[in-house]
């Protein structure tokens, strides 16, 4: 009978330790000198693997009990599967089929027949890509040693995120790589569409840390000649956005302090409803543990690095850090800087971070201002104001809890209220 081999034909040509499936591999591996010749072998290995084009998933039905069964056969049937199939040459279709249903004769609790019979074929492309996995993640990390062949490595590793086999450790090797292959490499990538959404997004995390020297020596540059983004009151702002442009809780209860953080929410008071609502500063994923991050997130990661201080928030600044959110290719970021919608992205993050700016501010004077008569009435009438219009309207109405006992904030959230304008906490 013709054996069904489930591996490519090149990979089931190799030699140990790399045509290995069972878990020896590791250790063969770990105990295996790492020279020009043998990193060449592992190349070499790495591409037998990709040398067949992937097959196509099988259309995935799977119940919760159908999950648990698979789960029983892991860990159960593992073993078995690497006595019988120890090497990319003996593993087959019947070979799989075998096992598992001598498996399934003596499982306690039975496995009906039914089910193995019915789900073989999505068992078997699981089995397989699990093994190919398993197999790529040893490989590539045994390549994280030195190399000898950086370009030969990075493309290797690059050609594996392209595939999507064990991407994420091709990432990291990658990563471990450095400039000028790896971080090459993962330039292309984050542009690939055959990449997979979540190893981009690795990749930009990679690509971020790489980089960020880069960003922090544009940010030691002065502001010379620059056009500010920001207005005057905001400039001399002395908190960091590397700390969330938090007021420290230890500032005194000065006339200068009062004067500033009037000056910085009189200066971003809003005159209309504002269109872009300011995010949280801090994310928290309120749907599930599998909730994607926002894209904002990464750009402000870059904008940050770019612009720590709110005086080097700059046109021009903006401008590059604009450019290199899309060579990161980060989603919702223009690839042109001069277009239209560059300019919205622009005026965006200039309202988000003097919205965060703001907030802090609030934050300040609720928290830590004991003094009423230093903030009345002033502080009620832009605390409402910035509520009503939408722009960090949380930090502005806790602002006016915090000094409820002041007649002008409660007759604030008062009116606030009735025109449903509250957050459902405060209603």
């Amino acid at each position: 009978m013709t054996a069904h081999h489930l591996l490519p034909a090149d990979m089931r040509r190799l030699p140990l330790p790399w045509n290995d499936l069972t878990p020896e591999r590791k250790l063969a591996l770990e105990e295996l000198a790492h020279t020009e010749t043998t990193e060449q072998a592992a190349l070499e290995a790495l591409a037998a693997v990709l040398s067949a084009p992937p097959a196509s998933p099988v259309p995935r039905v799977w119940s919760d009990e159908s999950w648990e069964l698979f789960d029983r056969i892991r860990h159960e049937a593992g073993y078995r599967l690497a006595q019988v199939m120890p090497t990319a040459d003996r593993y087959t279709r019947e070979g799989i089929a075998d096992v598992l249903r001598e498996w399934a004769g003596t499982a306690q609790p039975p496995v009906p027949t039914w089910w193995l019979d019915a789900q073989l074929d999505l068992i078997v492309e699981v089995l397989t890509n699990q093994a190919l996995e398993g197999w790529a993640h040893d490989v590539l990390r045994w390549l994280q040693q030195k190399p000898y062949d950086e370009a030969g490595v990075a493309a290797a590793a690059e050609r594996c995120v392209e595939n999507g086999l064990a991407s994420h450790d091709a990432v990291n090797l990658l990563h471990t790589l450095g400039a000028p292959h790896g971080e090459q490499a993962l330039l292309r990538v984050v542009q690939d569409d055959r990449a997979s959404d979540s190893s981009r997004s690795q990749a930009r995390e990679a690509l971020m840390w790489l980089r960020r020297p880069g960003y922090e020596a544009r940010a030691r540059q002065p502001q010379q000649g620059e056009h500010p983004l920001l207005p005057p009151a905001l400039r001399d702002l002395p908190h960091s956005w590397a700390s969330g442009f938090q007021w420290p809780a230890q500032l005194p209860e000065n006339a200068d302090n009062i004067a500033r953080a009037r000056a910085i929410l009189e200066a971003c008071a809003p005159t209309a409803p504002v269109p872009d609502p300011v995010p949280a500063p801090s994310w928290h994923s309120y749907e599930g543990e599998d909730e994607e991050p926002p894209a904002w997130l990464e750009v402000r990661a870059v904008l940050r690095d770019f612009m720590p201080y709110a005086h080097l928030v700059t046109e021009e600044r903006m401008t590059e850090a604009t450019r290199e959110c899309a060579l990161l290719n980060i989603p919702g970021v223009p690839g042109d800087p001069d277009s239209e919608e560059a300019a919205h992205f622009a005026r965006r993050w200039v309202t988000w971070i003097s919205g965060w700016i703001a907030g802090e501010v609030f934050s300040w004077l609720g928290m830590y201002v004991d003094d009423d008569t230093l903030v009345t009435p002033w502080a009620m009438e832009l605390a409402e104001r910035y509520a009503r219009f939408g722009l960090v309207p949380d930090r502005a109405v806790s602002m006016l809890n915090w000094h409820d006992t002041v007649p002008s904030s409660r007759e604030a959230l008062a009116r606030l209220a009735a025109e449903g304008r509250l957050p459902p906490e405060d209603r």
